[in-house]
């Protein structure tokens, strides 16, 4: 399958998993950080993953969330922030201000990391009755371009596409912008489409 060529339906039906994904994964933030969380996805991209180097500044220093996909499915997923809002989020999570990612606050990302993994995961588990789960997550704070290359390249079995939705939160007033990285294996994306009868 040439991810690069998907027709708009498969790009629109993208864009809903996507959606609905967020939708579960604000409420289950607004939860854990005691306030309200809108979360969006305004776009979805098909990226070669070499454009992926080329086109974000891979020498950025960011936090990284990375979960396998496990089940009919398989992949992995990376979620990066920026460095100064994971540690907001880590500051609200611990109820008090935090200046560095310490093993408590890794903790915390790896539980926010986990909720927006899944919310992603059991939006399209619902959509497509495929099974689908999490792995433990992990994080990283490193530049971008190592934490892909690490997470990624060296795994060997991906495919050369990766989808990237771009996440937008909104949380008292201030907009925190991310990406979701879904690093599929071969053939993970067509058995989505199959799925929901868009292949």
């Amino acid at each position: 399958m040439d991810y690069s060529e998907l027709s708009s339906i498969q790009l629109d039906v993208l864009q809903e998993v996507g959606n609905i994904g967020a939708g579960n994964a604000a409420t289950a933030l607004s939860e854990l950080l005691n306030e309200k969380v809108d979360m969006s996805v305004p776009a979805v991209n098909i990226v070669p993953f070499d454009d992926i180097f080329s086109e974000i500044g891979v020498e950025k220093v960011v936090v990284g969330v990375i979960v396998r996909v496990i089940g009919d499915i398989p992949g992995n997923i990376l979620f990066t922030l920026d460095k100064d809002v994971a540690l907001n989020m880590i500051s609200s999570l611990l109820g008090e201000k935090q200046e560095q990612i310490t093993e408590i606050g890794n903790s915390a990302l790896c539980e926010v990391g986990n909720i927006v993994s899944s919310s992603f995961m059991n939006a399209i588990s619902k959509l497509t009755n495929l099974a689908v789960r999490p792995s433990v997550p992990a994080v990283a704070l490193d530049m971008m371009g190592a934490i892909l290359s690490t997470t990624f390249i060296e795994s060997g079995q991906f495919d050369e596409y990766v989808l990237d939705l771009e996440t937008h939160f909104l949380r008292a007033n201030a907009k925190i912008s991310g990406h979701f990285y879904y690093i599929p294996m071969p053939g993970s994306l067509e058995k989505i489409f199959n799925s929901l009868g868009v292949n």
